[in-house]
């Protein structure tokens, strides 16, 4: 049967846009979505070029897991962060929840930037590299703490079923910690995790900014690593 690519190159771009989009609506405003476009549509012809089908799938679940997971990964090769950087993040996270906890409310980027004495702009920059980081590698970011602040768990075994207890023993202390956030912090991560809504989307249910659900994000965040290691 004789392929032809260009046809199907051409049939599937669309879909190669769509990803791209729906993938930009959760990132901050620095990740062009044009690049994401150009690591799909690479991906799209290896598609072709590898797609067999009895690997028992249709061509267009082949395609579509490959896209979406080439532009993943290439967003992971951006979350390369600088140890400067990731001690910065840490920093915000803690100046962002201690002002919470202390004034009940979330602190304005000019009162941020004062705490770290830095400017508003590299407030922002330095929000745009947090919720990267939330969105790429969320479990890593919540459930582990290297040495400059996040957690990292690693499980040293090979043996698979210690490892499965190990993951259930985290995932019911996830869900214990879950239970200890307020009634609109549980619903922002449902909104968010479960429901997969972007930034922009939540923002107009909540109908405040995207950058305060962002902030929002982070204080739940910070809360449920604190509520775990209780």
């Amino acid at each position: 049967m004789i392929v032809d690519k260009d046809e199907i190159v051409k049939e599937y771009l669309p879909l190669v846009a769509k990803l791209a989009r729906e993938i930009k609506s959760n990132l901050p405003n620095n990740i062009e979505v044009d690049d994401l476009i150009q690591e799909g549509v690479i991906a799209l012809i290896q598609s072709v070029d590898r797609y067999d089908p009895r690997y028992g799938t249709t061509f267009k679940t082949y395609a579509y897991t490959r896209i979406k997971g080439s532009m993943i990964d290439y967003l992971r090769r951006l979350d390369y962060l600088p140890k400067n950087v990731r001690q910065d993040i840490k920093r915000l996270d803690k100046e962002l929840f201690d002002f919470y906890e202390k004034n009940q409310r979330l602190p304005s980027y000019d009162e941020l930037a004062e705490m770290m004495n830095l400017s508003v702009e590299e407030v922002k920059e330095l929000y745009n590299d947090l919720i990267l980081k939330q969105y790429l590698n969320l479990d890593q970011y919540i459930f582990d703490v290297d040495n400059d602040g996040f957690i990292e768990v690693q499980i040293e075994s090979d043996d698979n079923v210690k490892e499965k207890a190990w993951k259930s023993i985290l995932y019911e202390r996830l869900k214990e910690a879950i239970s200890k956030l307020n009634e609109k912090e549980q619903m922002v991560l449902s909104l968010r995790f479960e429901y997969d809504l972007s930034l922009k989307e939540i923002a107009k249910i909540l109908d405040v900014t995207d950058s305060r659900v962002s902030q929002i994000l982070s204080v739940i965040f910070v809360k449920l690593r604190k509520y775990m290691e209780e």
